[in-house]
């Protein structure tokens, strides 16, 4: 089961990373299927997240696609909430609920602005705005256990906040940040459960992908066919996690 893991986490963080996500979302529904434990999936889906986007943060920040006011507006409030919403205590069915519906919306999104968005030009942003919604945002990451790029990138790019590759950055770090937020919260609350033989051979592999993913994202990849397939496997992980967890 571990070496299956292995190879499908490189190819989701590869893909993933690419367009500014760690790959929570995917991590968490295949752990579902492969029918991992509950406080073991999200303790290990936040830390694959967080060592992906470490080097995403990096390589956009280096290649000049990260600009930090936007990314502390965006973070400011979302990373306590992030605690927060990882605190609270949580059934395993609402759980899967919650993040099947919000991943599913999130991928609609993605792919309205993919079909229907035919002009983009970055427009001034109301003051104050964007980190009420990033603090929504940050909320809502926390209860589902992943570092809420997923769902803030579409709302970005709808919006048209910044560049793609900007988007892209802005995403890698707020992940990082809610992220290690939501570790912290389920720290505080005593649910952090980690099996050293399963999950350290999923970071190692997460790693490896999220590495080439950042660099292709940087140098090579379109970052619009990049956001159609990141929509079409976050529709496909919320329409099963919805249809496995009625």
């Amino acid at each position: 089961m571990v070496l299956e893991l292995c190879i499908i986490f490189f190819f989701i963080a590869l893909v993933y990373s690419s367009a500014g996500f760690g790959g929570g979302s995917s991590y968490l529904a295949l752990m579902a299927l492969w029918g991992v434990g509950f406080q073991l999936m999200k303790s290990t889906a936040l830390l694959c997240n967080i060592v992906v986007v470490l080097g995403g943060v990096y390589h956009f920040w280096k290649n000049g696609h990260l600009p930090m006011k936007k990314a502390l507006q965006l973070s400011l409030v979302s990373v306590p909430l992030a605690f927060v919403g990882s605190y609270l205590p949580m059934k395993q069915a609402t759980f899967f609920l919650i993040l099947g519906i919000a991943l599913t919306v999130a991928a609609l999104l993605m792919c309205i602005r993919f079909f229907f968005q035919k002009t983009y030009t970055i427009r001034e942003q109301p003051r104050g705005l964007y980190g009420i919604i990033g603090g929504a945002i940050g909320f809502l990451s926390g209860m589902t256990g992943i570092g809420g790029g997923i769902y803030l990138a579409p709302v970005l790019r709808l919006g048209q906040y910044d560049t793609a590759k900007n988007i892209a950055g802005l995403s890698s770090f707020f992940i990082l940040v809610n992220s290690i937020s939501g570790l912290l919260g389920q720290a505080a609350k005593g649910a952090i459960i980690v099996e050293w033989s399963f999950t350290l051979p999923l970071i190692i592999a997460v790693i490896a992908g999220g590495q080439i993913g950042a660099r292709l994202s940087a140098a090579a990849l379109k970052p619009r066919w990049v956001e159609a397939a990141t929509a079409l496997l976050i529709l496909y992980a919320g329409g099963r996690m919805l249809l496995s967890h009625q």
